[in-house]
């Protein structure tokens, strides 16, 4: 077995046990800390707290007569503010915000704010450069979601040209589904804050439900505040324009809209949370990382009513400043129980998506598994290249492979301009596709087909690896839709279907318990059997 620390603070790491397994290791292991005996595993991203601050700390892991120990040393912490010497109460009743805000903008650098057990609620909060927060075992910070007493920021500022993005004047702040607008507070807001973040073995609770007064009774209403400005929705956790910033080892649930959003952010560290939120809350995406760069997500649990990884990098319609690529972004030994797609790209990603690599994951029961969708208006720089997904499991997964240029998203998403399967003239609207690479990849109990790629007719998929592929159907399943798009009908246990492709590679792979040909075949150039 492999035992590496991949990320640590002053009182707390997370270590990965690599001994083949996906979001899980084949055995048990006890946790010991400086000799002290913390509790069992069976994580490979583990996370490890009761950290000494600018100690070495030895943590071992004892399982029967195998131990394996690794050293963390930590950096030093500043000093520790607790929330209930800043009035917060817990008590579940009392608004915590304004206390809970004091003791993070009271904390000195290289500090850490302590929440205690208890239930905090809150409004919004937002995090300070070189600050974390624990939320210790048995803390829940609780939003209230009465709308009219929660605060909200603009899209985007503009201001003295020489300042701002890139010199051009732009301060983004809200950000909804690839555009620049009013946004409500998030639970956790950070904006423009580096060496920050929130760990801990807590929870954080949006507290949404289908009541009328809440979030999640109509998804599509767009909400007004009370001098009828559009306001979108808030999330669990926004970042804007951040540098080295991490959620660790909490849960997160019931969002009001998507969870954990990061846009224009680098080094974001995404380790061992769970995101929890019931199958029929729409919109409720796990994690949207948009227009970042060098992103870990790793040992996360996703259980949600919509796309459980989304990636992004915004929409034509907004300044070039504010939609680069997402890229150098990997995503590793997580699960993902319930959802539309596990790991999808787009179809907000004007930028494109570079080099990201999905490795070592457990897909089960979402809708699709590896689902890239976009369409024409996305623009010629929404390219998806270097994406590689291999070592994966997917069980009862619809279609474990979807790629999709006919998305039928935004308002015109079904107008003949977007779903027209002949080829248009390329302009600066269309998107293109890299090369995508799927390998060592076994999906069991499927339902509608093995995989359903259509590229678009005038910018083919460049290149389609599926390499040692295994994919077998459930004999009981009814018939689904494969992919979001006009004309795509309820299939069963199909093949391969590809379309516009020009170039397909074939290498060890084995589709049972199909109805027709394995590989059905529109206007893909060349096939390519290894």
């Amino acid at each position: 077995m492999e035992i590496r620390v991949v990320w640590r603070n002053a009182r707390a790491a997370v270590v990965e046990l690599d001994d083949g397994g996906l979001f899980e290791t084949y055995f048990s292991w006890e946790v010991y800390v400086n000799g002290q005996r913390q509790g069992t595993t069976k994580k490979v991203e583990t996370y490890v707290d009761g950290l000494i601050p600018a100690t070495r700390n030895l943590i071992r892991f004892v399982c029967g007569e195998e131990v394996y120990e690794v050293g963390v040393t930590t950096p030093a912490e500043s000093a520790t503010i607790d929330v209930r010497d800043c009035g917060a109460r817990g008590d579940g009743t009392h608004d915590d915000t304004t206390n809970i805000q004091a003791a993070i903008m009271a904390c000195p650098e290289m500090g850490r704010v302590l929440v205690p057990q208890g239930r905090y609620v809150v409004k919004s909060l937002f995090l300070k450069s070189g600050v974390s927060v624990e939320l210790q075992e048995g803390a829940q910070i609780l939003a209230r979601h009465d709308k009219d007493s929660l605060a909200y920021i603009p899209g985007t500022l503009k201001g003295t040209k020489g300042m701002g993005r890139d010199a051009s004047g732009l301060f983004p702040l809200g950000r909804w589904e690839g555009e620049s607008v009013s946004t409500y507070c998030s639970l956790f807001t950070a904006i423009g804050v580096h060496d920050a973040g929130v760990y801990g073995r807590g929870t954080i609770d949006g507290q949404t439900d289908f009541a009328e007064d809440n979030w999640w009774h109509n998804v599509k209403d767009i909400y007004r505040s009370n001098e009828g400005r559009d306001i979108a929705r808030p999330r669990m956790a926004f970042m804007s324009e951040c540098t080295n910033i991490s959620l660790v080892g909490i849960t997160v649930r019931n969002s009001p809209a998507w969870n954990i959003h990061p846009i224009l952010s680098e080094h974001v560290d995404l380790l061992c949370l769970k995101i929890e939120g019931p199958k029929n809350s729409h919109n409720t995406d796990g994690t949207d990382p948009e227009s970042c760069g060098y992103v870990r997500i790793m040992g996360c649990e996703y259980s949600v009513g919509d796309d459980c990884i989304a990636i992004k990098s915004g929409k034509l319609g907004i300044d070039p400043e504010l939609r680069p690529s997402t890229h150098d972004m990997l995503v590793a030994h997580c699960l993902m129980h319930d959802g539309h797609g596990a790991v999808v790209l787009g179809s907000e990603a004007a930028g494109g998506i570079k080099d990201l690599t999905v490795r070592d994951c457990d897909f089960r029961r979402t809708d699709r598994g590896l689902r890239i969708k976009t369409r024409r208006g996305r623009g010629t720089a929404a390219v998806n290249e270097g994406i590689l997904f291999t070592n994966i499991h997917m069980d009862h997964v619809l279609t474990p492979f979807v790629v999709n240029a006919f998305y039928f998203c935004d308002k015109d998403g079904k107008t003949d301009y977007v779903q027209n399967r002949e080829a248009l003239p390329i302009d600066e609207r269309t998107p293109g596709f890299g090369a995508l690479e799927f390998r060592d990849i076994v999906a069991t109990n499927c339902a509608a087909a093995a995989a359903y790629i259509t590229g678009l007719p005038e910018r083919k998929v460049t290149e389609l690896v599926f390499d040692d592929v295994k994919v077998s159907f459930d004999p009981d399943v009814e018939p689904s839709v494969p992919a979001m798009a006009s004309g795509v009908e309820l299939m069963l246990r199909q093949g391969i279907i590809a379309q516009n492709v020009k170039r397909l590679v074939l290498r060890n792979v084995d589709i049972e318990g199909q109805t027709g040909d394995e590989l059905q075949l529109t206007n893909v150039d060349e096939v390519v059997h290894l």
